[in-house]
């Protein structure tokens, strides 16, 4: 009996070894994964072929890499320096003269300031309020007017240049007569585009540069469409013309907003300036009753927390007020 267990117990384990024998020893060996590299390489097929590019597949990538440039043109324009912001307002002064004169403000106004009220906090905060903020408001407000004149008269100038290249003459000499012909600022951004070219950049990239001049939109699609019309061809004027169209479009439909806004920006007006005009007409037909606002101290409390709460108010008028599109 005991001779029998001894004989069943060797034979399975022999069967055992042999059946992991076969499979397991040419994974661990190897030998199944070179035969596998041997097979594949005589095994017969087709060659395979470097993928070549049609010019379709250039010319897509040509695109791609043009609208990339720009895109990133336009990261940098969100970003601007001191010196940009003052050629975009279209100033000719340097960072130097902006800043002296900042610092020139915000001195007088300190000065004043301590002088008429006799306390330095204030005082400090006038000055610094008047260094720094007025004049970024400045360059803001000359920024706005500068570009909303440069929307009123880019179609036209666009129009043009449609008519020039239809009439055979080359994009480089229609923009010079833009620059004879039309006002500011479209005659300085073109003039600085025709400049730009003159010293060796190409035509594509120079009205690029428009957009980190004149940060619109419109300004942008004008580069677009001649940046990739120099490098990918194309019928330009067609291009330009439909340009022309769309930016008298955005033009109306702008306008159009403007229209039906204008009921709320006189509401959310009368709203903002009835505190100031009920306080004014109050301290003129009774000063005694109003005058506890600024000569005790619970009154200078709740003149800090009225103009903190008319400015959020404010703010947020403004905020549902101005549409962009």
């Amino acid at each position: 009996m005991a001779l029998q267990t001894i004989a069943l117990t060797f034979l399975v384990t022999m069967s055992v070894g042999g059946i992991a024998w076969v499979f397991l020893f040419p994974l661990l060996s190897g030998e199944k994964a070179a035969e596998e590299r041997l097979g594949s390489v005589a095994r017969p097929g087709p060659v395979r072929k470097a993928p070549t590019r049609t010019p379709q597949r250039a010319r897509r990538d040509q695109l791609e890499d043009t609208l990339k440039e720009i895109e990133e043109r336009g990261k940098k324009a969100r970003r601007p320096s001191l010196a940009v912001r003052i050629t975009r307002a279209g100033l000719d002064w340097s960072k130097r003269k902006f800043i002296i004169l900042s610092v020139v403000l915000a001195v007088s106004v300190f000065v004043v300031a301590l002088l008429a009220s006799g306390q330095l906090v204030p005082a400090v905060g006038l000055g610094f309020a008047a260094g720094v903020g007025v004049p970024n408001w400045f360059l803001s407000y000359l920024r706005k007017r500068r570009e909303a004149r440069f929307l009123q008269h880019f179609p036209d100038a666009v129009d043009v240049i449609v008519r020039g290249i239809k009439a055979g003459l080359p994009l480089f000499d229609s923009m010079k007569v833009i620059v004879a012909d039309s006002e500011e600022p479209i005659r300085s951004e073109f003039r600085a585009i025709i400049e730009t070219q003159t010293i060796g950049m190409p035509l594509g990239e120079a009205c690029g540069r428009l957009y980190e001049r004149i940060p619109l939109p419109e300004a942008n699609f004008f580069g677009i469409v001649v940046g990739i019309q120099q490098q990918a061809g194309g019928n330009l004027s067609e291009a330009l013309g439909n340009l022309s169209r769309v930016l008298r479009d955005r033009k109306k439909m702008k306008e159009k907003i403007q229209a039906m806004s204008m009921e709320a920006k006189a509401s959310a007006s009368i709203i903002g300036a009835l505190p100031p005009v009920v306080m004014l007409t109050v301290y003129i037909t009774s000063p005694n009753y109003i005058s506890l606002l600024w000569t005790h101290p619970t009154g200078h409390v709740l003149l800090a927390v009225s103009a903190f709460w008319m400015a959020t108010g404010v703010l947020v008028m403004k905020k549902m007020i101005s549409f962009d599109f």
